[in-house]
């Protein structure tokens, strides 16, 4: 199969026939064999009912339903592992993305010689409150990540490389860092393609929320900590908390010895505790000692959760079990 279009979904009943018709389109102009796996994330409106009449009318439609809201992360992490294609696309489902890009990111894909192409939507169509914020955090994460080629981490229209999307774990909100992701696991032939900026034409945007840049950053800070320390957390935690063990250690030996060349001297002056330093530097060796039990127990325990993943999916519709 050439090509696999996972688009998970909120409550867009009125785009998702209009958006598969589209896709249906551009597919058989370009006589590539596909599917598209709609993942509904809870939807509270007709979603559901859209899709399953949409399998009903088609071979290639695949249908995955959340018990309830989990967010974009798992519904393209369960899209993802139910995809078959040599190449993914994703896109969202609100008719923002073009699937008239599709041609053009999957030849980047198989004759580019890249691992994942995300789109750059060079022009939008979104309020100033939308994106300035969005250029600022894009700055940022191209600094953290060191992918300064993309200028748009967030675009929802992107395409990868089958393996890939097989080797990646897209958890929590971690659909912003998916490049970042890929360059951790080893893919770092990661390139941009600008794309088509549409005005969205049914509802509203989901993601208007202030903290939704607020847990990005967040989301972002976690990333770089495991992406560099989270295979060797004793070699962060261990290595500060024994430096600040073994300063603060002479320190107080510094004070110790001093005290007693002043009683060899006969010099009677204030006990070394009535030191406001003695102190200080005992609590920065218990401190110390924690970051070193801290690091132990993290290369210990790992970060190995086996039920981050486990989403309650209601639903399947023509997806492997």
């Amino acid at each position: 199969m050439d090509i696999s279009v996972v688009i998970p979904l909120f409550n867009e009943e009125d785009s998702i026939p209009e958006l598969y018709h589209w896709i249906e389109r551009v597919m058989k102009a370009n006589g590539f064999s596909f599917e598209v796996i709609f993942v509904n994330d809870g939807s509270t409106d007709a979603s559901w009912q859209v899709i399953e009449d949409l399998c009903k009318e088609s071979e290639v439609v695949k249908g995955i339903k959340f018990r309830r809201n989990y967010g974009k992360s798992p519904a393209l992490y369960c899209g993802f592992n139910e995809a078959q294609g040599d190449v993914v696309i994703t896109m969202d489902a609100d008719l923002q993305d073009s699937p008239g890009e599709i041609p053009g990111l999957y030849k980047m894909i198989k004759e580019g010689g890249y691992d994942l192409v995300s789109g750059y939507k060079q022009k939008r169509y979104d309020p100033l409150s939308k994106t300035i914020p969005t250029k600022i955090f894009n700055w940022t994460v191209r600094k953290v990540s060191g992918i300064h080629n993309l200028h748009d981490f967030n675009c929802g229209l992107k395409a990868y490389r089958k393996d890939v999307v097989k080797n990646i774990e897209v958890y929590g909100e971690m659909h912003r860092f998916i490049p970042y992701l890929a360059k951790n696991a080893g893919f770092d032939k990661i390139g941009e393609k600008v794309v088509h900026h549409q005005a969205r034409k049914y509802g509203q945007s989901k993601f208007m929320k202030i903290n939704r840049f607020v847990n990005g950053y967040l989301d972002l800070m976690t990333l770089w900590f495991l992406g560099t320390f989270g295979k060797k957390p004793m070699h962060v935690f261990g290595f500060l908390g024994s430096v600040m063990f073994f300063i603060s250690f002479i320190a107080l030996a510094v004070l110790g010895i001093n005290k007693i060349i002043e009683l060899n001297n006969g010099t009677y002056g204030n006990l070394v505790t009535d030191s406001a330093w003695f102190y200080i530097f005992l609590t920065t060796m218990l401190i110390g000692t924690q970051m070193f039990l801290s690091g132990f127990l993290g290369d210990l325990i790992s970060r190995s959760n086996p039920s981050r993943n486990d989403y309650q999916i209601e639903e399947k519709l023509k997806c492997e079990e």
